[in-house]
């Protein structure tokens, strides 16, 4: 009987060994921006280190929200938190871990234009205003010599939800628009002044698929999985640039110095200096508590996120994203390792 006893017991010790094991999941929430690429670590990692890490894609307001209120082990944003922001969260210090690089795409539904259009920042804090709305506007003809536009009615599509790819896209309107600084300005959440709402970069994708006529601003990948045309942008050196690789890589060459010193991480990349950078390329974060309160979970979160820096970055070309310098990805690391509990 002793002997059964023992048993029992050793079995329950077991068995309860494993469901804390398994409790060391993690959970977060935030930006459809980097969904694609965070969809596919999430995946590989979970074959490597068998650590589920369960994220929902509900924009990057979303993430900051769940963040602050801790009911997420980690956020996602596009938008860095502010500093209002960083003092409500209830957990205490918030880092910034730039993960990989994006790019915003102007994405548009016209069936009879085969020929990639060419756009401006003047001229798109116009259309975005709706002070420009039909396709052959003089000032959209302009830009686009030799193109047969039509004489459809331009149809706005913007982010319904809280989202920092509108972070970034009105960062980028804000830099290059007089106009638009001075009306609805930067955020993940403004008063715009025209169109039609869709939830996420997926919905987003979708109206501008659906309708046509339509433009409407999403990270590359989705516009790349829904086939959907878009526009070559012109930068601050007034080159006309693609969304490539490249392009977004020249873009972030502006602040990499730059973060050898600055360690806060919180940088925009728009309308980057050079002749090669895409003008609506960015950096997209995680946004992790220093200290947190459970130590395996820190440990966890840690490990995974020293992958995303060193392999991680490996799959980032394929998807369409532009992976980090190695300069910022060697202190990244190094903040990671750093990652603890004692809340």
């Amino acid at each position: 009987m002793r002997i059964r006893t023992l048993s029992v017991a050793l079995v329950l010790a077991a068995v309860a060994t494993t469901a804390s094991a398994q409790s060391v999941d993690l959970t977060g929430a935030g930006a459809t921006f980097p969904y694609p690429i965070y969809s596919k670590w999430f995946s590989d990692y979970a074959a490597k280190a068998r650590v589920r890490i369960n994220y929902q894609s509900i924009g990057s307001g979303g993430g900051i929200r769940q963040l602050s209120e801790e009911t997420v082990d980690f956020g996602a944003s596009d938008a860095p938190m502010s500093d209002a922001e960083l003092a409500k969260a209830k957990g205490g210090k918030v880092l910034h871990f730039p993960m990989v690089l994006g790019a915003v795409v102007l994405t548009y539904n016209l069936p009879d234009v085969q020929k990639t259009l060419k756009l401006s920042g003047a001229v798109l804090g116009e259309i975005f205003l709706g002070r420009i709305t039909k396709w052959n506007d003089p000032r959209i003809a302009a830009l686009n010599a030799g193109v047969n536009l039509p004489t459809k009615d331009i149809l706005v599509v913007h982010r319904s939800d809280g989202s920092g790819t509108s972070y970034i896209f009105t960062d980028y309107l804000t830099a290059v628009s007089p106009a638009w600084a001075g009306g609805p300005g930067k955020g993940k959440e403004v008063q715009w002044p025209v169109g039609l709402g869709g939830k996420g970069n997926e919905g987003v994708a979708g109206q501008v698929r659906q309708i046509a006529g339509a433009v409407g601003y999403v990270e590359l990948a989705y516009a790349r999985q829904n086939k959907l045309a878009y526009a070559e942008l012109q930068n601050a050196s007034g080159v006309f640039v693609a969304p490539t690789i490249e392009a977004i890589t020249e873009a972030a060459a502006s602040v990499a110095k730059k973060l050898e010193k600055d360690t806060d991480y919180r940088v925009s990349i728009v309308n980057a200096p050079g002749k090669k950078a895409y003008p609506i390329s960015s950096f997209t974060w995680l946004l992790v508590y220093e200290k947190m309160t459970d130590a395996g979970k820190a440990r966890k979160l840690a490990d995974f996120i020293k992958y995303a820096l060193k392999d991680g970055q490996k799959s980032a070309p394929t998807l369409d994203y532009a992976p980090l310098p190695g300069n910022v990805v060697k202190q990244l690391e190094q903040r990671a390792a750093a990652l603890t509990s004692g809340r």
